[in-house]
């Protein structure tokens, strides 16, 4: 089974999902982040495929991705390092990035690369969901790759729930339609918006990410998904500490959250 979907069946609330960036602070650092994470329980890592034009994230994401290209990161390095990372990381581990670089890999190499590894799933932002369903969705399919889509406050109806229908794993709730980063508290629509999608049904569980780095932001998540995302904070976290474990356990301590 699927590590996504065993963790979903296994966990029904208060999910904590985590994001960095592969290659970042250092360019070996990313099985000693996995495994910093995985130790303080982390439920579900999102590793970052670094790009020269991340569109989707602020500052803090864009600074990192731009430091892990200058340490020499690339897909195929990332690859080449997560070749064992299965017999020591069991939790279930995402990765995202965006379309350009998957592309000059190849999807379908990509795709085989993934499972060869042991990712179970896959985030595009700019991936279209029509070009998704006629072009890539049957290889993904094929490979047992949960296909993450995105979703936001101008999301419609229709199209969530056609997204709903088309993949599994989870759909990533967008907290609003700006950039990554961090932020003191929702505003009164976001959380209307996080009402309005709680009472749609949806078959696939829902995260909530951008904006998560308080308790307030944290709690307000929990309360209206499965779980939450946070990436920007633990990434500010990591530059200022160079150490994934400490950053780990600022990361909790900032969420008010026990350490495990």
């Amino acid at each position: 089974m699927n590590r996504i979907t065993k963790l979903f069946d296994e966990k029904k609330s208060d999910i904590l999902s985590v994001y960095f960036t592969a290659g970042f602070p250092a360019l070996n650092d990313t099985l000693d982040t996995l495994l910093a994470l995985q130790e303080k329980g982390i439920d579900i890592v999102e590793l970052g495929i670094p790009f020269s034009d991340p569109m989707a994230d602020g500052v803090v994401i864009q600074r990192a991705a731009n430091k892990a290209l200058q340490n020499g990161m690339s897909l195929k390095l990332l690859f080449e390092q997560l070749k064992n990372f299965r017999q020591k990381i069991h939790i279930p581990v995402v990765l995202m990035g965006y379309l350009n670089p998957v592309m000059q890999y190849g999807f379908e190499a990509f795709c085989r690369s993934c499972v060869e590894t042991g990712i179970d799933g896959v985030i595009i932002p700019d991936l279209p969901f029509a070009d998704y369903i006629a072009d890539y969705k049957k290889t993904a399919e094929i490979y047992d790759l949960k296909m993450i889509m995105l979703i936001s406050p101008e999301t419609s109806e229709e199209r969530i729930r056609m997204i709903d229908e088309h993949t599994s794993g989870f759909i990533y709730m967008v907290s609003s339609a700006a950039t990554t980063g961090m932020q003191n508290n929702f505003s009164d629509s976001v959380k209307e918006y996080f009402k309005r999608i709680s009472v749609m049904n949806l078959k696939n569980p829902q995260l909530i990410g951008f904006g998560i780095s308080n308790p307030e932001t944290l709690k307000m998540a929990m309360a209206h998904a499965s779980g939450a995302i946070v990436g920007s904070k633990f990434i500010q976290l990591l530059s200022e500490t160079n150490q994934p474990t400490e950053a780990v356990k600022k990361l909790l301590k900032a969420l008010c959250t026990e350490v495990r």
